[in-house]
Order: C-alpha cells, then sequence, then structure tokens
C-alpha cells in the first residue's frame, strides 16, 4: 500500500493488507514504513505504541539489554494506518524530513 500526497508517499510493507491493517494495532508495532520525498530521499520508519514499547524494554532487560533502540523509531498512541498517516504528516510539517544543510 502506498499513499501519496504532494510532498512525498509513504510506502507501507508489501504485506501490509486489509488484514494486516486491521491485526496492527493489537500487535502495537509496524516496521517496513518508508516515505520517499520527491527528490528520491528515503527514510525507514518503525511505529510502536506505548504499551508494546514498553513490553519490548522489558523483554530485553531480561535479557540483559536495559535499553531499546530502534532508527527511525515513532511512538504514537496506537499503531493503525491513520495513525501513521499522521505521524508522517507531522513529522514533515515539523521538518524532521529535512536533511541538514538544506
Amino acid at each position: 500500500m502506498v499513499v501519496e500526497v504532494a510532498e512525498y508517499a509513504v510506502h507501507f510493507p508489501a504485506w501490509y493488507d486489509e488484514r494486516a491493517a486491521w491485526e496492527t494495532p493489537a500487535k502495537g508495532h509496524l516496521q517496513g514504513v518508508e516515505v520517499r520525498l520527491r527528490d528520491g530521499t528515503t527514510f525507514p520508519l518503525t511505529f510502536y505504541d506505548l504499551t508494546r514499547l514498553g513490553q519490548t524494554l522489558e523483554d530485553d532487560a531480561a535479557d540483559g539489554r536495559p535499553y531499546f533502540t530502534e532508527p527511525g523509531l515513532v511512538v504514537v498512541p496506537e499503531v493503525r494506518t491513520e495513525a501513521v498517516l499522521e505521524a508522517v504528516a507531522g513529522m514533515y510539517r515539523d521538518g524532521v524530513f529535512r536533511r541538514p544543510g538544506a
């Protein structure tokens, strides 16, 4: 699934269909989202909700890693298609996707 707006496109993983969109809020995370700017720059993103993020951190801490890191991590109240699109729009508006010096 690809959602295009004037300035960028949001590419969901190839497997992200209606069923995945329905199941994802219960899972609390979504990896493999990409934001592609019109100039071709791509930003990979991973979305988590607070509950799943806390569970993942607890699991990692129990395994001896008392931290959690993920490049491109975005935390949203609920991981659903609309929340991903809203977050990306806000991130774009806030300048998150600007290159240093641009």
